[in-house]
């Protein structure tokens, strides 16, 4: 595949897959439900078909037109399971980027086709995911080795 064969440019009719997650952020102490819209690039979908387990509860095919008013992100065509969730951080440069993921694999138009949800989905919580959580690196994290790791013998 040459440089000049990849598609670069997108247009309002560019097929883009949207989730529907169920995270959680913590506030006061506390892990909070919410659900997010978040686009999901073409590898990822890929995964999501073959079982792995995921906060996605549905899938949603939409075109880029469909998702973006003038920039902006709109729910205006999302399911109504969608209604009252809201759009993940950086939604507009992140749908861009997953659509364009989808210029290549057309073939995932066919198994999902534009304006269909797909909800047999690997559902699970076990594993939370946390929006607004932050790793504070404290001395125990540090990795202890053999006092003869760096030396050579």
């Amino acid at each position: 595949m040459t440089i000049s064969s990849v598609p670069t440019a997108l247009s309002a009719s560019d097929y883009v897959i949207v989730g529907l997650a169920h995270c959680f952020t913590k506030q006061d102490g506390n892990v909070v439900p919410v659900t997010v819209i978040e686009p999901i690039p073409s590898a990822y979908f890929e995964a999501l078909m073959k079982g792995v387990p995921t906060s996605y509860q549905m899938l949603c095919s939409l075109t880029l037109g469909q998702l973006l008013d003038d920039d902006r992100p709109t729910a205006n065509h999302l399911p109504a399971d969608a209604k009252g969730a809201q759009f993940c951080e950086d939604f507009v440069e992140r749908t861009m980027a997953a659509a364009r993921t989808y210029q290549t694999r057309t073939n995932i138009q066919e198994t999902l086709p534009c304006g269909q949800t797909f909800s047999d989905i690997n559902f699970s919580t076990e594993k939370k995911r946390i929006l607004n959580a932050s790793h504070k690196v404290t001395a125990e994290d540090n990795v202890k080795q053999h006092k003869y790791t760096h030396m050579t013998l």
